[in-house]
Order: structure tokens, then C-alpha cells, then sequence
């Protein structure tokens, strides 16, 4: 019975599904590019992408890449601690803490990112880039930018006091 609670539910969202095609001697090659986002709402979130001739493949490849890539968000009372922006390519996204009782202020890819990972109440603004995956990834990266309060007092060599002041 133990083994079956260490056992972690994940959730996943196909943020994109897009048809490529590769211009050969003899037509054109199709296939299907996914992107997946997967979450448990407790503070964990992984982004994917998988490309297969079909598009349940595509999904389930993305969903596995997803999973390799998991990354740990901290979150004080349903927010992130503290103001970051990720940057992607050309794409940028402002990441902002908000009050209880806000809710997610997000769309598309940013909005999805936000509430896999458990992340209630935040202010975000996407920026030059309206590429689903190029913003997805520059979520991702201002997630990873974000440390835990204690993680900043150890770095400061500071008191807990000190830290709000």
C-alpha cells in the first residue's frame, strides 16, 4: 500500500498541436508537433514536445518529455514570492505576485503553465512573442529563476527579520 501513495498524479494539457511537413524527391513528409504541459498542483510543472506521424504518438511522446523535465515552483500563500521575468527567444513574460483572491491573470500557454502548477492568484503579461511554444518555455524559465525565501536568506546570510525588511 505504500508504494501506491508515493505514486504522483499528474495532470497534462496539450498546449499546441501543430502539422509540419518535409519537402522530399518524392512529396511531402507529414507530421504532427506537440506540446504538453503537465502538472500536480502541488508545485510541480513540466513542458514537452514530441513530433510522431500521428497525433496521439506525437501527444504521448510530449507527455514522457514533459515528465523528464519537471521543475520545482515555489509558491508562499498561493503566489509566487517575488517579481521575475523569462526570457525565450523573443519571447518575454512578467510574472508578478498577487493578493489572494485575484486568480490567474494569464492566457493561453502562460495561463495553463500557471494553474498545473498549482499557482492561484498571479499578474502576468506576455511580451513581444506570440508564439505558443517560445512563450511556454520563457514561463518555464522565469518559474526556474524563482528561489524560496529561505533559499535567499542562506545566499544573503541573513535573519528571517532582515529578509521582509
Amino acid at each position: 500500500m505504500k508504494e501506491l501513495e508515493n505514486i504522483e498524479v499528474f495532470e497534462e494539457e496539450v498546449i499546441s498541436i501543430r502539422r509540419v511537413t518535409k519537402v522530399v524527391k518524392g512529396g511531402k513528409n507529414l507530421r504532427f508537433s506537440a506540446a504538453v504541459v503537465v502538472g500536480d498542483k502541488k508545485g510541480k510543472v513540466g513542458l514537452g514536445k514530441g513530433k510522431a506521424r500521428e497525433v496521439p504518438l506525437a501527444i504521448k511522446k510530449a507527455v514522457a518529455n514533459a515528465k523528464r523535465n519537471l521543475v520545482s515552483v515555489p509558491i508562499l500563500n498561493e503566489t509566487i514570492p517575488f517579481y521575475t521575468v523569462g526570457k525565450f527567444g523573443a519571447a518575454r513574460v512578467v510574472l508578478r505576485p498577487a493578493s489572494p483572491g485575484t486568480g490567474v491573470i494569464a492566457g493561453g500557454s502562460v495561463r495553463v503553465i500557471m494553474e498545473l502548477a498549482g499557482i492561484r492568484n498571479i499578474l502576468t503579461k506576455s511580451l513581444k512573442s506570440k508564439n505558443t511554444f517560445t512563450v511556454a518555455h520563457a514561463t518555464m524559465k522565469g518559474l526556474i529563476n524563482l528561489s524560496t525565501p529561505d533559499e535567499i536568506r542562506k545566499k544573503r546570510d541573513i535573519s528571517e527579520e532582515e529578509l521582509w525588511q
